[in-house]
């Protein structure tokens, strides 16, 4: 197909959901992208947080690879050995609990709301309402977009699912403690709030909110759907926090470019999903099962969460370094390789100058400039970034 017979091709037969920009990518390596006509980009948002290993990771495509030729899918009513593996690698490094499977992090975050509302009812409390908080995001289900709270995912879609306090103000646990009622059963958090503008938790802030839950019977959820798989330096992003969720939700990364999710909650809350109460007809499949395996060797065979410690804090003290000198730059936050810088402006312009350039990056929250690189990211390639970035920023202030 020419690049004409691509665009048209969208235009007629795909859905507008999604806000195109003009380039047609073949190929991705590592940190690189390449173009329809070959051209070279170093790629510092793969896949909206999906490329924490890098394009094509070798061990990921040998992991499919070696599957392919085996057994694509298999009916969850059976067993089967990637599966296994993979539930057992994932608890592993996260807390004493079960896996279920999914296909995305809006399907993992349905799985854990229906635990949550399972729970209420399994105790005999009958609660059911769920907490978040101002800037949030969990998906675009018609119960994540209530989670969500955003108006802008919302309109449209009305009514919404009833059962959520949405938009409570991050950081501050009196507004937590006084929207807490009878009917409350759990309190769904990002400790790094990716699409609201990369908002950092507070430490005192999570662990009150384990306080709060372990105090008054509720479930503590994480949502990791961006925070894990390293991205943060620590394999999840509640381990900077010295607590542990009850429920913990993973995609985006966990299949190194293959469509999973999961939800992972403790041994005696699991158990109060039984046969038929949820179900996911491809959620764990064999091939994107070796894939997440694959992702979890990678990481760490090649030490990319000390390498995304490593570099996250050199990005995160060069643009503080970049910020005196820049004045469109009203604030940098981040944790690990997730990074967040707020401008004084419109952060698409920016976005469309340094993909001109070669450097793919996003903005969010209208005026946050995101950067989420792969873990294995190196010293040279994150200069490259800031070169970049910082001659654009002088460009279009």
């Amino acid at each position: 197909m020419t690049k004409q017979d691509v665009f048209d091709a969208y235009n007629h037969f795909i859905m507008p959901t999604y806000t195109k920009m003009p380039y047609i990518f073949v190929k991705g390596k590592g940190m690189k992208l390449y173009d329809i006509d070959g051209r070279e980009y170093l790629d510092f948002f793969p896949g909206w947080g999906v490329g924490n290993v890098g394009h094509c990771h070798p061990a990921v495509l040998s992991a499919v690879r070696h599957q392919l030729g085996k057994l694509i899918h298999l009916p969850n009513n059976y067993y089967h050995p990637a599966q296994a593996k993979l539930a057992s690698e994932i608890i592993r490094h996260a807390f004493d609990g079960k896996v279920f499977f999914s296909n995305s992090g809006a399907e993992a975050n349905e799985a854990a709301i229906k635990l949550c509302r399972a729970y209420g009812a399994a105790d005999g409390s009958n609660r059911y309402e769920i907490l978040t908080f101002e800037n949030a995001f969990h998906g675009r289900t018609l119960a994540t977009i209530t989670a969500t709270g955003q108006e802008k995912y919302q309109k449209g879609f009305e009514p919404l699912v009833e059962g959520f306090r949405t938009n409570l103000p991050l950081n501050d646990i009196d507004a937590v403690l006084a929207a807490v009622t009878d009917k409350t059963v759990a309190i769904m958090l990002e400790v790094v709030q990716g699409e609201g503008g990369i908002n950092v938790a507070a430490p005192d802030f999570v662990r009150r909110l384990r306080q709060t839950c372990d105090e008054r019977k509720m479930l503590l959820v994480v949502d990791e759907v961006q925070t894990g798989i390293g991205r943060t330096g620590k394999m999840f992003g509640y381990q900077h926090y010295g607590i542990t969720p009850d429920i913990m939700t993973l995609a985006k990364s966990l299949g190194g470019g293959l469509p999973i999710g999961c939800m992972v909650a403790r041994r005696e809350i699991a158990d109060t999903l039984k046969p038929g109460t949820h179900a996911s007809t491809f959620g764990g499949s064999p091939v994107v099962c070796r894939a997440a395996l694959g992702v979890f060797r990678a990481i760490q065979k090649d030490k990319m969460l000390q390498n995304a410690t490593r570099i996250g804090a050199y990005l995160l003290e060069k643009f503080e370094e970049m910020k005196k000198d820049c004045p469109s730059i009203k604030e940098v936050r981040g944790l690990g390789l997730m990074i967040g810088l707020e401008l004084t402006r419109r952060g698409k312009p920016v976005v469309d100058r340094c993909l001109a350039k070669g450097l793919l990056i996003n903005c969010t929250h209208d005026t946050v400039l995101r950067l989420m690189p792969a873990l294995n990211v190196t010293k040279k390639q994150a200069d490259t970034a800031l070169k970049i970035l910082g001659s654009v920023l002088r460009e279009v202030v």
